[in-house]
């Protein structure tokens, strides 16, 4: 078993960009380029329509697409599929409509281990936050922790809910540059059920991988983007080491 596993962030597509070839982030494009290197895993961001359909994209807001200030919540799954979310990038960029979370799970699990994180935002209703949940658990299932299927989020009340409803389901929470060692503990006493953490690496450090490691807890790290913080990453011995730049990761990696 490698001893990390490289994810791709939202696909390859800085990437791909930086070699020439123009895509968007959470597209099939994205995730098809991502799959010509040998990696682990794709890590990607669900959102809910208007009509409760989970639908990948990272933004809160569709200005990317020319939609200035609304959201995906704002408009219809039907109506996503019609625009573009692959043309910003480039002119010459395959149109792509909305990429559902059905359609991501149906093409890619069981090639590479998934990282779907669950966007939460501000304004966003409790009883809405929960359907959402509610939704992406129908399509996951209760259990995927044997192809390499898990939720990650920022909400620690949302992977709360999820635990409730799928408690075999792997669950990490995402850390934010804020949070310490002594913060650490306290959720590895009070949460009992993550399966582990996904920090910035820039607040990972020997104690921190020392600390999980003895508590059996699995390690993340985003978002390694250079050779420092790829090495880091790999001397820190982390279990998935999240990156816009794959290619890179595992010829370090694998070296």
């Amino acid at each position: 078993m490698k001893s990390c596993l490289i994810f791709a962030h939202r696909g390859a597509n800085k990437e791909a960009f930086e070699g020439g070839i123009a895509i968007a982030e959470n597209t099939r494009a994205a995730f098809n380029r991502a799959l010509k290197y040998s990696i682990d895993g794709i890590e990607t961001d669900v959102q809910l329509s208007l009509d409760e359909v989970p639908v990948l994209w990272h933004d809160w807001e569709l200005d990317k697409l020319g939609h200035q200030g609304k959201c995906i919540d704002d408009f219809n799954f039907e109506q996503l599929q019609k625009m573009d979310f692959a043309g910003y990038c480039s002119p010459d960029a395959l149109a792509e409509g909305a990429l559902s979370l059905q359609e991501f799970i149906d093409s890619y699990r069981g090639r590479c281990g998934l990282d779907i994180e669950l966007k939460s935002r501000d304004g966003e209703s409790q009883l809405r936050f929960q359907n959402k949940i509610l939704k992406m658990l129908a399509v996951i299932g209760p259990s995927a922790a044997d192809d390499g299927v898990f939720i990650s989020s920022f909400s620690l009340p949302g992977l709360i809910f999820a635990n409730r409803h799928a408690p075999d389901l792997p669950l990490y929470y995402l850390l934010s540059d804020h949070h310490t060692q002594a913060d650490i503990e306290q959720f590895l006493k009070d949460y009992s059920f993550l399966a582990g953490f996904c920090l910035p690496i820039d607040i990972h450090n020997d104690s921190i991988a020392k600390l999980l490691r003895e508590q059996g807890k699995g390690v993340g790290v985003y978002t390694c983007n250079n050779e420092q913080d790829i090495q880091k990453a790999l001397d820190l011995k982390v279990n998935i080491l999240i990156t816009d730049y794959p290619q890179l990761a595992l010829q370090m990696r694998d070296k």
